[in-house]
């Protein structure tokens, strides 16, 4: 009996620690909207300036609508048509265009990170000499790489292989989620300690069989984190690019037409702004999923 009631008193508190980062994000989400309600209601018309430096918004309508107007805006149509479909619809549907790109972006910078951290970890020439390559790689400025990246794409030739416009937004997406996989597999395949390197080294063991038996499975609690950043870096850069070259049917675009509605149907602009957040969250959920196979290399978790 005893036994018995332990056990379901570990299962309740496992539950309840899953459960937990989920009330906290809805805990969160209800909060911001206090928040924006509170400063709406109490915060000066037009906002306060610094000089010429607009410090806090203004609370109009125009500038900041209410949360449930911003809410019920979403279940309305899209257009003026009678055939027009839901606002949310269309909001899911620009945000899983992104969501692909996204992904496609988010795989290539994980073989690219990956690729880097296993050469700068094998090679101590190669960490001095690219390490601070990919630290600096990410001082460009985004909106300004991605109609380079566009130009040199649309020149590629591979006989009857044709450069499209959302490969450039992949390469870009992948250009932004490649740094922290980089850094954060690094860490992770230089993180054993030299007695397990050693014990390894005993077993006459080459550098092949150390990194797949003790490097990899050492180097998860600090790779989990750096895939979610890289996940949230892939949407960023997917969005941004998005916006830069001009492609049509995802969620930056969508953001971009929308804004010419902030003066006319100003709740409406902020519906992508929803689709955007929904994406980040999604994206780091996909790679949350991915821990729950590698929980138990995840006794010592790192935090971002």
């Amino acid at each position: 009996m005893t036994a018995a009631l332990t056990t379901r008193s570990l299962r309740a508190k496992s539950m309840s620690a899953r459960l937990r980062p989920f009330l906290l994000g809805i805990v969160s989400v209800v909060l911001l909207a206090g928040v924006w309600e509170l400063y709406k209601l109490l915060g000066p018309a037009d906002g306060f300036s610094i000089g010429e430096l607009r410090v806090l918004p203004r609370t109009t309508d125009l500038a900041m609508p209410h949360v449930w107007d911003m809410l019920e805006r979403l279940g309305g149509p899209l257009t003026g048509a009678s055939t027009a479909i839901p606002l949310w619809l269309a909001v899911l549907k620009a945000a899983g265009i992104s969501l692909g790109i996204a992904a496609i972006g988010w795989s290539i910078g994980l073989v690219v990170g990956f690729v880097l951290a296993v050469l700068m970890q094998r090679f101590r020439i190669a960490e001095s000499a690219v390490l601070p390559l990919v630290i600096l790689s990410q001082t460009v400025p985004l909106i300004a790489l991605a109609p380079v990246v566009r130009v040199w794409g649309s020149r590629l030739e591979f006989g009857a292989f044709e450069w499209e416009s959302w490969m450039s937004v992949a390469v870009i997406a992948s250009y932004l989620a490649f740094f922290p996989i980089a850094v954060g597999a690094l860490r992770g395949l230089q993180s054993p300690d030299v007695i397990h390197e050693e014990l390894m080294t005993s077993y006459a063991a080459g550098w092949w069989k150390t990194l797949i038996h003790l490097r990899l499975p050492a180097s998860v609690p600090y790779l989990l984190p750096a895939l979610s950043l890289g996940a949230a870096n892939a949407v960023i850069g997917t969005v941004v690019a998005e916006v830069s070259t001009g492609l049509s049917g995802g969620i930056g675009r969508m953001i971009l037409d929308f804004s010419n509605f902030a003066s006319s149907d100003p709740a409406k602009p902020w519906a992508p702004i929803f689709g955007a957040i929904l994406l980040g969250l999604v994206a780091a959920g996909l790679v949350s999923l991915l821990g729950l196979a590698l929980g138990r290399y995840r006794r010592a978790e790192v935090n971002r």
